[in-house]
């Protein structure tokens, strides 16, 4: 099992109108993922409300803040159980064969526009076994094409976008991997956590993207940029690309401050809590769904 501490500060100044927001900070309860104590501060005094979406855990605080500032600090304890396969072992599901929760995941969404990447993804990767190594495939390629570059991509930077330009963050990698998975008929879907475990030198701790594929029978992790430690991802949300599952969504004139975010994790293997690594095997905090029989 693997602990991790997290703190997420945020600061924004709002504007004489105040400002509505929808954050997705809180981490998801799942059947792998425990949240064991948590905790939410503001110094402004308003009420909050706390939805979560019942088929994938993801939580959305949604508030509206008054004139000035506002702070917002969210600490949480989390315990991740994950589920290890031999990358081999894992095919591609069928289409006639996918959960009904599933399907969604085939279609092209605003930032993962696989209908425009079907020939692309049918020369680079249609002859390859469909299974783990066809989806590793798509992320090294991935990779080989697009350099981790900070401040080059915004909020409206899409797939093909990243494609084009050939540079990008977290979020961009997330979603040239999962359109072009979506472009061979494999369920894909964007994620949220923090950078656990990324170099230092590609700036501050941040909140990060990576990407969840489905095989076998569970959603599997793939880390698209390579940047952080997939074993120490602490979940916030899931969804068909970041539009769903964005950190702030705000409405109104506000100023934004660089977010604070702190991850630690605990180690004591007298208590079994592990200190996260890279592996070999794939990973996954899903528990899985049954097959649609044909």
């Amino acid at each position: 099992m693997i602990r991790i501490e997290l703190q997420v500060d945020l600061h924004y100044d709002i504007d004489a109108n105040g400002a509505d927001f929808v954050f997705n900070i809180h981490a998801a309860q799942t059947a792998c993922q425990h949240v064991t104590a948590e905790n939410l501060l503001l110094n402004q005094p308003i009420p909050t409300y706390l939805h979560t979406d019942a088929a994938t855990g993801t939580r959305y605080l949604r508030l509206r803040a008054l004139p000035g500032p506002l702070q917002l600090s969210y600490t949480a304890t989390v315990d991740l159980h994950h589920h290890f396969a031999e990358p081999a072992h894992l095919p591609e599901v069928p289409v006639c064969q996918l959960p009904a929760e599933v399907i969604g995941y085939i279609y092209p969404s605003r930032y993962c526009q696989s209908d425009r990447l079907l020939r692309l993804a049918a020369h680079e990767f249609g002859a390859l076994w469909q299974g783990h190594g066809r989806v590793q495939a798509i992320m090294d390629w991935v990779r080989s094409r697009v350099s981790f570059t900070s401040n080059v991509s915004n909020s409206t930077t899409s797939a093909v976008d990243t494609l084009i330009e050939r540079v990008g963050v977290c979020r961009d990698f997330a979603h040239l991997m999962i359109a072009l998975c979506r472009a061979l008929n494999i369920p894909a879907r964007f994620a949220t956590g923090t950078d656990f475990g990324a170099d230092p030198a590609l700036g501050p701790p941040d909140f990060h993207a990576y990407v969840e594929v489905y095989l076998g029978n569970r959603w599997y992790i793939f880390d698209a940029s390579g940047t952080a430690i997939p074993m120490a991802f602490v979940r916030f949300g899931t969804g068909r690309d970041a539009a769903d599952v964005a950190f702030a969504t705000i409405f109104g004139g506000v100023r934004s401050q660089a977010p604070r975010i702190v991850t630690r994790a605990i180690e004591d293997p007298a208590q079994g809590w592990l200190r996260p690594v890279r592996c070999r095997e794939a990973l996954s905090t899903d528990a899985g769904l049954p097959r649609t029989v044909a």
